[in-house]
């Protein structure tokens, strides 16, 4: 049996969408930290977001919900 601390599991996909960059680099920074959790698209609005969640369909989508378009 595997769970996220082993080396042999998979890293859970992540899509972060936020509309400030800096917000986006210390989320991602924070996230990523173990190497449990990888980003795999950062998106800067919410039209972006929806198409990279579609188009990659990640694990997890972490959203700023105050976000333009």
């Amino acid at each position: 049996m595997t769970d996220a601390t082993t080396p042999t599991a998979q890293p859970i996909q992540v899509l972060l969408a936020d509309d400030h960059a800096v917000v986006r680099k210390g989320i991602r920074e924070f996230l990523e930290e173990d190497g449990a959790i990888v980003v795999i698209a950062e998106a800067a609005d919410g039209a972006e977001a929806v198409r990279l969640a579609g188009e990659l369909r990640p694990a997890v989508a972490v959203l700023d919900v105050q976000m333009p378009i």
